[in-house]
């Protein structure tokens, strides 16, 4: 039977972990780090808190019902997933370049990928419209030839939407692919596959997660698009008027219905947060 004690006589130190068997847990922490925690927990959860405790529980089905709230329920839904599937189609590929081709000026092209990430939405609105715009840089040869014109329609709302989210896609995707392991697309492309075969045939089911964990991301940022929106869309219910814009104009008429609108969104993002627990969230 070996013994915990070393031939020097000193105790082997060994690390405890919690019942996940991941994390170190410590002794009692100490106060100059106990204080700041406890304060900024404080600071992100009282604030949904607040909006729990002042929420119209006895009104909340009526106002759910409302035809205002499924109006913007409904296009906020259908335009966060068709601004997804467009993040999909385009991203995915995007991701694969960046991290399976070596080119002159990638690091750049990164950089410019991520800038939407840091961007003020409300200029990534302007953006939009200098450059899709009926008098903007493209906006101009689409409303020309084929009579397109995207500001202040729902399709403009999709183009908002995706611009602000298709970052998170992009760089969950690039993580994935970088992360797997190659000797499977090698091996696949040894035995004769061609690359788009070497691509959704082992790629794909390889970075299979990262795509999800992307896509539940990239959906879940269109949801909430707030300023790129009213600024590329405008805020017409029916047409553009989505979630979050609904809740800046209740703000000003009807609060209650504000805390409401609210309410949707903060579940929303806790069921998207709880779907993704294992794979952004260490656990307890």
């Amino acid at each position: 039977m070996t013994s915990p004690v070393s031939s020097s006589g000193h105790a082997r130190m060994r690390p405890r972990r919690g019942a996940a068997g991941g994390d170190r847990v410590m002794g009692r922490p100490p106060w100059p780090l106990l204080i700041p925690a406890v304060i900024g927990m404080a600071f992100l959860v009282l604030p949904l808190a607040g909006l729990l405790v002042r929420a119209p529980w006895s009104t909340l089905p009526s106002r759910l019902a409302g035809a205002q709230v499924l109006e913007a329920l409904r296009l906020s839904l259908v335009t966060a997933t068709v601004a997804t599937a467009v993040c999909l189609l385009l991203g995915v590929p995007l991701a694969w370049l960046l991290a399976r081709v070596s080119f002159p000026g990638r690091r750049v092209v990164r950089a410019l990928i991520t800038v939407p990430l840091v961007l003020p939405p409300v200029v990534g609105g302007v953006a939009l419209l200098l450059v899709l715009g009926r008098r903007g840089l493209v906006g101009q040869w689409l409303d020309a030839t084929f009579g397109v014109s995207l500001p202040f329609t729902t399709a403009g709302v999709v183009v908002a939407e995706a611009f602000v989210a298709m970052p998170f896609l992009v760089i969950s995707v690039e993580g994935a692919l970088r992360g797997a392991d190659p000797r499977f697309e090698e091996a696949a492309a040894t035995l004769g596959a061609s690359r788009w075969t070497v691509f959704h045939r082992v790629t794909l089911p390889l970075v299979a997660p990262g795509v999800v964990a992307g896509a539940v991301l990239c959906w879940a940022r269109a949801l909430g698009e707030f300023g790129a929106t009213i600024t590329f869309a405008g805020n017409f219910p029916g047409r553009t008027q989505t979630m979050p814009l609904a809740v800046y104009l209740a703000l000003e008429t009807d609060p209650e219905s504000a805390i409401v609108l609210s309410l949707v969104l903060l579940v929303v993002s806790v069921a998207i947060l709880a779907a993704l627990r294992d794979r952004w969230v260490t656990s307890p």
